[in-house]
């Protein structure tokens, strides 16, 4: 079994775990319920609001925590997590759950005093963390003693020694020593092959990590490593973003799907070749994906040698300049998003050709194999489109800070100024 199935299969014991503490959270309130209203937990009109049934709420109950849950990013990273941390966010995730039920089903009941609400609103939340927490820590005891982390030093930068890190698979962390000296192109190289692999990655600190604080002592011995596969934003900032993800893209591929179907048929009927266009791009931990696009040039404009375009690119067709100035033309990448192999907010993702160009001058790019490419970031707003490798590195310096300063805010910002950027029209 690799790491990305045992990962997954952890992941399904605490949701499965989590849903059966729910609905037996759910009988034993309404086993309460039906004690403090003397029988009248049956009678629809007098217990639970009128928009429910006795049995609506066994499934809509779990499916309310598994959403808690899953926005507080406790699903994210099943293995390894702190036990205070593990007890913190049950305990936060229980207080949301039982206020939302609280709210929506208990404070319409037709009760004779204030103080059955209060009591009910105790009694659910000690049901909801006891029941839901003693599971939980369960398996988290249960696989630390079953399972250790798996360690892996790569001292060598050749592709023998990449070949027997494959060969070792599964491994939890790889830990790259390669000798004092090893030019810097060469160490990032070493990254960029082991990001595909999806590990955490550990490097020692040069004095310079140290003095400013970018190393922190994560193990055992007290060591201090730099871990660069460590995100900035938490587990619940990651949660929501994926959530928002998810849920911005799905709702603007039904609404605006009139509007995609309109230019669709434009793209076709204005120029010879397909309305949508894809194209291999490299995403999350170096992996490549199918980008979609209406298509913006005439067909077979790259018939060899991948080629950057510019402003008064001849290749590029009438419809599709204006297309490009509003940035129309990455309108179907939404589908991307929600299939998870880009976010709304993320570098743009690049052909492999180029990143190998980029890479001659900044092989620190595999840096941004780390998160999700995007549909806008800081790079595009503050250089547009790149039809030269040093704005493409510009971008990239770019896309480095946002990386290092990612937040639901910031994300918030680039999206309201791209808003910006698509209504004047400076797409391009």
């Amino acid at each position: 079994m690799n790491r990305l199935s045992q990962h997954r299969r952890l992941q399904l014991l605490y949701v499965a775990a989590d849903i059966l503490s729910a609905e037996i959270v759910w009988i034993l309130f309404l086993l309460f319920r039906w004690m403090v209203y003397e029988g009248l937990v049956f009678s629809v009109d007098r217990v639970l609001i009128p928009a429910f049934s006795f049995y609506r709420p066994l499934i809509l109950y779990p499916i309310g925590c598994l959403i808690i849950y899953y926005l507080s990013g406790y699903y994210l990273r099943p293995a390894g997590k702190a036990l205070t941390q593990e007890l913190a966010t049950t305990f936060l995730s229980s207080i949301v759950i039982v206020l939302g039920a609280f709210f929506i089903i208990i404070i319409d009941d037709k009760v004779v005093s204030y103080q059955r609400y209060y009591i009910s609103l105790i009694v659910l939340f000690l049901l909801q963390f006891t029941v839901s927490y003693l599971p939980r820590l369960s398996i988290s005891l249960w696989t630390r003693r079953h399972t250790q982390e798996r360690v892996y030093t790569l001292s060598e930068a050749t592709d023998e020694a990449i070949n027997e890190l494959k060969r070792a698979m599964p491994i939890d962390r790889v830990h790259i020593s390669l000798p004092e000296g090893t030019a810097e192109n060469v160490i990032y190289s070493v990254i960029g092959k082991v990001y595909p692999l999806r590990v955490s990655i550990s490097l020692p600190p040069r004095r310079f990590d140290i003095l400013s604080g970018a190393a922190s002592i994560f193990d055992l011995h007290g060591q201090p490593l730099i871990m660069i596969t460590e995100h900035k934003m938490t587990d619940m900032q990651l949660a929501v973003k994926r959530a928002t993800d998810v849920v911005v893209s799905l709702t603007g591929l039904l609404l605006l799907s009139p509007f995609l179907l309109i230019l669709a048929i434009a793209v076709y009927a204005t120029s010879k070749g397909p309305a949508i266009y894809s194209q291999e791009r490299i995403g999350l931990y170096g992996k490549p994906f199918r980008i979609f696009k209406f298509r913006t040039m005439k067909e077979n404009a790259e018939e060899s040698v991948p080629q950057l375009t510019n402003t008064d690119d001849p290749r590029i067709t009438g419809l599709g300049r204006f297309l490009r100035k509003y940035r129309l033309d990455e309108l179907p990448q939404l589908w991307n998003v929600l299939r998870g192999d880009m976010s709304l907010v993320g570098p743009r993702p690049e052909r492999q050709y180029f990143i190998d160009l980029i890479m001659q001058r900044a092989p620190y790019y595999c840096l941004l194999y780390q998160i999700r490419p995007g549909l806008t970031s800081w790079g595009p707003i503050r250089v547009g489109y790149t039809d030269t490798i040093d704005k493409m590195i510009e971008r990239l310096d770019y896309d480095i800070a946002y990386m290092e300063n990612m937040s639901i805010r910031l994300d918030l910002k680039i999206m309201f100024y791209t808003l910006s950027v698509l209504f004047n029209g400076k797409g391009q």
